[in-house]
């Protein structure tokens, strides 16, 4: 038969418990439900005082439980489940409706024998016996005084033993029984106040109790303590000290919930409605704080950003800014919008590669090998892209032009900036232009507001993770324009490399090297790339092929591809030319 204690921590119950399981809570002339239990109720309802002899003797069934320690007073509901314990009931329960209460002194322990039970427990009355359809019981009981075991007379089929009752013993006058009294009734009617969550008909029992021994169990039985503690409480034969335990119990109970109103009024100030998924983080904060081990994560947050900061060779100029965004970062709330937005803009300043890049192939060799490999034909369009990769070669630091390749679409562009970065071993991206009327698509928003975000540009260098790569702008013959400014003159200060080694994002408002990076471009149409762009770029006309060529392509480039898309073999598709 095991026994928990489902209100444990809540201050003032009736009183529950189950043997095997959770029990609801069960009080005198409650109803159940007929359609779940059948209900046998005791035919002796009254009563029995806790008075007698210390040397009076009677013989019992013991009833072990786990979980919960008993005292005089309290109703509770008990789940009997185990083999000896239902035998007990069928035994002992159509002669005498009296059994007596021991709390196991292991809970774990499935079959307790005399050793394993303390020596002081209650003599209960049994109320109410409901039998489950699990073919298990529950009894609803009474506890009315102490008692303590003196001898075993058997332990199978289930405990029965010889008890003596426990007499109260006082040792102080009436005054000074009455301070003690009302010491403990003031502490408890305290902790009453400190705790919203205690219904008022707790407040009302507890008004409604004038004798310190029953105030004392009532306590004692309803204290958030530990069993040991409860079973000493219960053991203590003399009034005085059993108020003296009860009141340094409920004592740290107090001071624990003055601790949490405490809490409570410091998370307050930075509380509203709409900072709801705040709250725990400020009451762990205020704990941190009442214990003198403030350490908020927002610190240690702080110094991972400092730190891997300084590991991407930021700038002094980018340093100094950020380390002031950290500073302010320190002084507001965690809670505050503003907070997301510091965080988000200082990882954007440490994900930049600021010093990190790739090393450049200057094999030509190799360049034309990769360009034939990749293409037919073009022999004009690669010998200028060798060309261009060789005064690379010559002058790495050097302000080379900006290729554009013009041509109608299919005819191999975005591959030829392909080719290009897998000649000089760099990362390659893609950013398509067709379409964005945006100013802010190129040099980034403002951070005013929740959601601003860096320019593609930017974005994309992030993304790749190294300041020189091959960025290809395509289709700069489709940038539009409208209210929200003109793309194509922000690309202008990106393209022209006596500008872009100092160019500003507006999200990141410092200075990022774009020098580095080799830019390309693609159009369609030559006219409708604005002026002021076409003049920042060399034009490669890259015009459409030949029947030869195109016969060429879909021998050597075509038909190999679609095969294998298909899981082919050659020698099961033919073509004829």
């Amino acid at each position: 038969m095991n026994q928990s204690e489902t209100n444990k921590n809540s201050m003032l119950s009736t009183g529950s418990g189950s043997p095997d399981g959770p029990a609801a809570l069960t009080t005198r002339g409650g109803q159940d439900d007929p359609a779940h239990s059948e209900q046998v109720e005791t035919d002796d309802q009254q009563t029995v005082s806790g008075g007698g002899n210390e040397n009076e003797l009677r013989d019992v069934g013991i009833l072990p439980v786990r979980g919960i320690v008993i005292f005089p007073g309290m109703v509770v509901p008990l789940t009997i489940g185990r083999a000896s314990a239902l035998k007990l009931i069928d035994s002992e329960l159509p002669e005498n409706k009296h059994i007596g209460l021991f709390t196991q002194k292991d809970e774990a322990n499935e079959r307790p024998g005399p050793v394993d039970l303390y020596s002081v427990g209650v003599m209960a009355q049994v109320l109410k016996l409901i039998r489950q359809p699990d073919a298990s019981v529950v009894l609803i009981v009474q506890a009315q005084h102490r008692i303590r075991t003196e001898t075993f007379l058997q332990v199978e089929p289930y405990l029965r033993a010889t008890v003596s009752t426990v007499q109260t013993i006082r040792t102080l006058d009436d005054k000074a029984l009455a301070a003690a009294f009302n010491n403990l009734k003031e502490a408890a009617a305290r902790l009453l106040e400190l705790s919203p969550e205690i219904p008022d008909q707790a407040r009302v029992v507890l008004a409604n109790v004038e004798q310190p021994e029953a105030l004392a169990d009532l306590l004692a039985g309803n204290l958030g303590i530990e069993i040991a503690r409860k079973q000493a409480i219960l053991d203590e034969p003399d009034l005085m000290h059993r108020i003296r335990l009860v009141q340094e119990s409920l004592q740290r109970q107090l001071e624990i919930a003055e601790l949490q109103q405490k809490l409570r009024q410091d998370v307050e100030g930075q509380f509203s409605d709409s900072q709801r998924r705040a709250y725990l983080r400020e009451q762990l904060r205020a704990i941190q704080r009442e214990l003198g081990e403030e350490e908020p994560g927002d610190e240690e947050q702080v110094e991972q950003l400092r730190t891997k900061l300084k590991e991407s060779g930021a700038p002094p100029a980018v340093m100094e800014v950020a380390e002031k965004e950290l500073r302010r970062l320190a002084h507001v709330p965690s809670a505050s919008p503003e907070t997301s937005v510091i965080i988000s803009y200082v990882e954007m300043l440490t994900d930049l590669p600021w010093q990190k890049q790739t090393e450049d192939h200057t094999d030509l060799n190799r360049a034309q090998e990769i360009l034939d490999r990749d293409h037919f034909g073009l022999e004009r369009v690669k010998r200028r892209i060798v060309e261009f990769l060789a005064v690379r070669k010559l002058n790495p630091n050097g302000k080379s032009p900006i290729l554009c390749f013009l041509g109608p679409p299919g005819v191999g562009k975005t591959s030829l900036g392909q080719s290009i970065a897998d000649a000089l071993g760099r990362k390659f991206s893609r950013v398509s232009l067709g379409g964005i009327r945006d100013e802010a698509e190129i040099r980034g928003h403002r951070r005013t507001y929740i959601g601003s975000m860096p320019g593609r540009i930017i974005q994309e260098i992030r993304r790749l993770g190294v300041r020189n790569p091959v960025l290809l702008l395509d289709e700069l013959d489709k940038i539009g324009a409208d209210f929200r400014g003109d793309p194509a003159s922000a690309l202008l200060e990106v393209l022209d490399p006596r500008q872009n080694h100092t160019f500003v994002d507006r999200y990141l408002d410092v200075p990022f090297d774009l020098s580095h990076a080799i830019f390309i471009g693609t159009a369609n149409y030559v006219e409708g790339i604005p002026a002021p762009l076409r003049d920042r770029m060399e034009m490669i006309a890259i015009p459409g092929y030949t029947e030869t060529e195109k016969l060429h392509i879909a021998q050597n480039y075509l038909v190999p591809r679609q095969l294998s898309e298909h899981g082919l073999r050659p020698e099961q598709c033919q073509f004829s030319e």
